[in-house]
C-alpha cells in the first residue's frame, strides 16, 4: 500500500513514512493510492471477529509495511478491557428497534478520540524506537483531541506533545483533563483565539519545512492518516452489531466538526461496508451542512465562528474535508489544488452548478443537518425521558439530525462522541441534574493546572517549541 497527496506533490510513500509526518510536503493530505476492497467472504468472516481481531484485519491492509506480528501485538495492546472497560470496546446501546447509539467514549478521556489516539500512541512509540528517532507532536484541539493525545502520549519514550487549544473556550472538565497533567513531556498552550486559529498555526508550522525537519514536528490531529484508519474499525463493528446479515444496509449519523470521524465512515463505505447514508450533523458552525445542502463550501473567520454548547465542533475549516473532495473529483489532484487555492484567496468554492454536486448524495451517500442549542436541550431531555439515557451535547446534535434523516427499515446508528460528564453545565440546563462522573474524576477541576497563554502567532509558538526541545 502506497500513499499519495491530495494535491499531487508527494512521491508515493509507505504507511510508516506518513505516520509521523502530518501534512504532505505540498500542503495536502496523505491518502492511500486505492482503497482495499472487501469481498463478501471477507465481510462474512469479519462478522464473528472480536474488536482487536477486526482492528488488526482492517488496519493491516493499510499498514502492510509493519510486520504482521508486530502490528497484531500493537493492536492487542491497545484494545483491551482494561483501557475501555468492556470486551466489546464500542458496544451498541439500543434505544428502540432500529435506533442505536454506538458507545465510543469508554476510553481514558471519555471521548471517541481515544479510539484512535490510544493506537497512535503505541504506533508512534514502536516506530520511533525502530528508527532511533524522537518526535515533537504539535496539535490543535477544540476540546477532546488534546486530552486524548496527551493521555495516549504521556510517558511515551521519544515523544513530546505541544497542544494548542482556544483559551477559555473549552468546557471546565475538558480544560482540567488537559491542563492538570504534570508529565514533563506534555506542554499545553492556550491560544487567544478560536480552534481554527490553533489549526492554522499547526498548518503554518507544518508548511515551514526547515523548522519541521529541524525540530522533528509531527501531528496527531485528524489530518494524521493513521488516526482516520483506526476510526474505520468501529464503523464495521457497529454495522455487524446492528445487523444479522451483510445483505442489510445501515445509516450512521456523525457529529462533525473537522470531518475526520465521518471521513472514516466514507472510507469504510468505499471499502465495501454496506452503508446507506452518512449523515453529517453540525452545530451552529454549519459550514459542512451548508456544503452538503447547497454545494457551497464557505469557511468563516474567527469572528464568525460561534462558541456553542457543543464546543468540540466549533470549527469553520474542516481539514479532513479535502480527503472527500479528492475522491469526489475523481482523485484529480490538480482540481483539488485549484479548489483550495480558491479557499485561500476568496474563502470559498462552489460546486452547486457542477455535475459533482449530485454525486455527493447519489454515489457517496452523504446527507446533513444542523442542530442548535435549543435543539440540543430538547434532544437531551427527550432521550432521557423516552429511553432513560443521558447523552452529551455533541451526541445530541448527531441524534437530532439523524432522526430527521431516518428511513424506515434502515437501522440508524448515532455515534456517541463523549460522555455527558464533560459538559455538565448544559446537561444541568436540560435535565436539572448533574450527569454521573466516572470514579476518580469527581474533583478534576480542582487539580493544579499547568499551561501557558499565548497569542495566535505561529512564530511565537515556534519559539516556544524551540526553547523546550
Amino acid at each position: 500500500m502506497k500513499y499519495i497527496s491530495t494535491r499531487g506533490g508527494m512521491a508515493p510513500a509507505t504507511f510508516s513514512d506518513i505516520l509521523l509526518a502530518g501534512l504532505a510536503p505540498d500542503g495536502g493530505l496523505a491518502m492511500c493510492e486505492s482503497y482495499p476492497q472487501l469481498s463478501r467472504a471477507e465481510l462474512d468472516a469479519m462478522r464473528a471477529m472480536s474488536y482487536p481481531e477486526l482492528a488488526f484485519d482492517l488496519i493491516r491492509r493499510f499498514a502492510d509495511d509493519i510486520p504482521a506480528a508486530d502490528l497484531k501485538a500493537i493492536v492487542d495492546k491497545t484494545y483491551t478491557r482494561a483501557t475501555y472497560g468492556t470486551d466489546e470496546i464500542t458496544p451498541l446501546k439500543r434505544l428502540e428497534d432500529g435506533l442505536y447509539i454506538q458507545e465510543l467514549s469508554n476510553g481514558p478521556t471519555l471521548a471517541f478520540k481515544d479510539m484512535a489516539m490510544q493506537l497512535l500512541g503505541n504506533l508512534f512509540e514502536y516506530t520511533l524506537a525502530k528508527q532511533g528517532e524522537t518526535l515533537n507532536i504539535l496539535g490543535a484541539t477544540s476540546g477532546d483531541t488534546g486530552s486524548a493525545a496527551e493521555y495516549a502520549m504521556r510517558g511515551k519514550q521519544g515523544v513530546r506533545v505541544f497542544m494548542l487549544s482556544p483559551h477559555e473556550k473549552m468546557s471546565p472538565f475538558q480544560t482540567a483533563q488537559m491542563f492538570s497533567l504534570q508529565d514533563p513531556n506534555i506542554f499545553n498552550l492556550a491560544v487567544r483565539g478560536v480552534f481554527d486559529d490553533c489549526q492554522d498555526i499547526v498548518k503554518a508550522v507544518s508548511n515551514d519545512h526547515a523548522f519541521k525537519a529541524k525540530y522533528k514536528i509531527g501531528t496527531v490531529n485528524s489530518i494524521n492518516w493513521a488516526r482516520v484508519v483506526a476510526q474505520v474499525v468501529y464503523y464495521f463493528k457497529g454495522y455487524f452489531a446492528a445487523t444479522q446479515s451483510n445483505d442489510q444496509q445501515v445509516s450512521f449519523s456523525v457529529p462533525s466538526g473537522n470531518f475526520g470521524n465521518v471521513c472514516a465512515g466514507h472510507i469504510a463505505r468505499m471499502m465495501g461496508l454496506p452503508i446507506r447514508k452518512l449523515i453529517v450533523a453540525t452545530n451552529e458552525n454549519d459550514v459542512l451542512d451548508e456544503f452538503f445542502r447547497t454545494g457551497r463550501y464557505k469557511v468563516r473567520g474567527s469572528a464568525n465562528t460561534w462558541q456553542t454548547s457543543s464546543p468540540s465542533m466549533d470549527i469553520s475549516k474542516a481539514s479532513n474535508f479535502e480527503r472527500f473532495i479528492f475522491d469526489l473529483v475523481g482523485r484529480d489532484a490538480e482540481q483539488v489544488r485549484a479548489l483550495w487555492q480558491a479557499v485561500d484567496s476568496t474563502g470559498e468554492f462552489d460546486l452547486s452548478a457542477s455535475p459533482l454536486f449530485a454525486k455527493i448524495s447519489a454515489e457517496y451517500g452523504f446527507a446533513s443537518g444542523k442542530s442548535t442549542h435549543a435543539d440540543r436541550l430538547a434532544t437531551i431531555r427527550h432521550t432521557f425521558e423516552q429511553y432513560g439515557v443521558i447523552i452529551d451535547t455533541h451526541t445530541a446534535d448527531g441524534l437530532k439530525v439523524g432522526l430527521e434523516q431516518r428511513e424506515a427499515g434502515v437501522p440508524l446508528i448515532c455515534l456517541e462522541t463523549a460522555l455527558p460528564a464533560k459538559f455538565e453545565a448544559t446537561i444541568r440546563e436540560a435535565l436539572d441534574r448533574d450527569p454521573p462522573r466516572p470514579a476518580g474524576l469527581e474533583n478534576i477541576e480542582a487539580l493544579p493546572q499547568r499551561f501557558e497563554v499565548m497569542d495566535a502567532d505561529a512564530e511565537q509558538i515556534k519559539g516556544f517549541i524551540a526553547a523546550h526541545v
